[in-house]
């Protein structure tokens, strides 16, 4: 196997299982370790990147789970030379490996992840910490995703791990009390986590269909425990599945991102579609009605609609005004807004936008000068969606959003 080969296997076998190694070992070391966890994966990574340089082992995952186990009894081994504190005739590696042989990988994960949630900590903190332990990316990925300094983010990682550590035990989610608690912010920092992913909100690339694909893993994860599988976790699985079927038709054969009215539908992904619809039927059971359940709702009706044109607007803007009354934040009221549009005119949409409480918010938002801009060229105004569409390109954050806008720009002067 060739060394770009051995690298492509590795970095996804390391998005796939770090997470799991890691919740594993910080179940068998205790959570004031969590940095030994992590050199110990690593360890066992780099080991796998130099064994496999020309050749992979039959079972890869099990072959780097054992040897991620023989660095824990090694650790365990160095600890006992070195304190001289526990009995030689007792055997602690092999009783905590035994434990990692019979745990319940899901519940290490869950554990991990809720843990991760930890109240003392920021959104994007627990964020930022979901996606370094549990989703196995690297610091400096991690600093990517928030358009963040390498150093600066190591030292925000190692803050969070260290309010972690200091509580000296991870977060029980065994039954439904346990998980109410801390539930909120973990369906937050998912949400977050494909938001990401989704709109480009924190990372330079337009799509990011790695951070999709996690956060509707850890979703998953929820929905398949008793503890956790409530209706607002299939609302958000919903929510992720439908919009997660619109990527293929995001971008164009340039490159540039492309509306949603103007992609080709036939590109979405009816499998997804029908993933998310059957999340959304689930999600209707006990009755409440979260912002997650509304979110879902408008994804699944553009998700029904065969084209712009045959949408029911006004059932989107309806549930886009119960959504407001829930969620009152300047990215909703801007769909709201867009939506209104679609139902009253653009006049109305625009109006609707700049009195938006707190729009300065939106500034660095390339969306809300698209909007804007979109709005007057549909107006007629072709001056003004001109000079919309040129602030949009100074907040663009990345060269898909540019060519956009470059795009809507020519089509102010043609």
């Amino acid at each position: 196997m060739s060394e770009p080969d051995a690298g492509q296997v590795l970095a996804t076998l390391f998005r796939r299982q770090s997470g799991r190694m890691t919740a594993a070992l910080v179940r068998m070391l205790g959570v004031r370790r969590i940095d030994q966890a992590e050199d110990i994966v690593q360890e066992t990574l780099l080991a796998a990147l130099q064994a496999w340089h020309t050749e992979l082992p039959r079972d890869p995952e099990g072959w780097l789970f054992a040897v991620m186990r023989n660095r824990v009894r090694d650790a365990f081994r160095r600890e006992r030379v070195r304190t001289r504190v526990l009995d030689a005739s007792t055997s602690p590696e092999e009783t905590e490996v035994e434990a990692e042989e019979t745990a319940d990988e899901s519940a290490d994960l869950l554990r991990m992840m809720f843990s991760c949630c930890h109240p003392a900590l920021t959104d994007d903190g627990r964020t930022a910490l979901i996606l370094r332990l549990v989703c196995g990316f690297g610091t400096g990925e991690v600093a990517c995703a928030f358009l963040a300094d390498r150093a600066a983010m190591e030292k925000r990682l190692v803050r969070a791990k260290r309010i972690i550590a200091d509580d000296g035990q991870l977060f029980e989610v065994s039954t439904r009390e346990q998980a109410r608690e801390r539930m909120p912010a973990v369906l937050t920092a998912i949400y977050l986590t494909f938001d990401a992913g989704y709109h480009g909100s924190v990372v330079p690339e337009p799509v990011r269909a790695d951070l999709c694909a996690e956060a509707i893993r850890l979703a998953t994860l929820l929905a398949a425990s008793p503890a956790t599988a409530t209706a607002e976790v299939d609302a958000l699985l919903a929510l992720m599945y439908l919009h997660a079927a619109r990527m293929p038709a995001r971008l164009d054969a340039a490159g540039a991102l492309v509306p949603l009215e103007q992609q080709n539908r036939s590109l979405w992904d009816a499998d997804l579609i029908a993933r998310g619809m059957e999340h959304l039927g689930a999600s209707a059971r006990g009755g409440e009605l979260t912002t997650y359940h509304l979110e879902a709702g408008i994804a699944a009706v553009h998700a029904m609609s065969p084209s712009v044109e045959a949408t029911p607007w006004g059932k989107i803007a309806d549930l886009y005004d119960r959504l407001y009354a829930r969620k009152p934040t300047p990215v909703v009221a801007l769909g709201r807004a867009i939506a209104w549009a679609q139902v009253d005119g653009p006049a109305r949409g625009i109006d609707a936008i700049l009195a938006i409480p707190g729009r300065e918010l939106l500034d660095d938002y390339p969306f809300y000068w698209a909007a804007l801009g979109d709005l007057s060229l549909r107006a007629g105004d072709r001056r003004r969606a001109l000079g919309w569409f040129q602030r949009g390109t100074k907040a663009a954050r990345n060269d898909a959003e540019r060519a956009m806008f470059a795009r809507r720009v020519l089509e102010c002067v043609d």
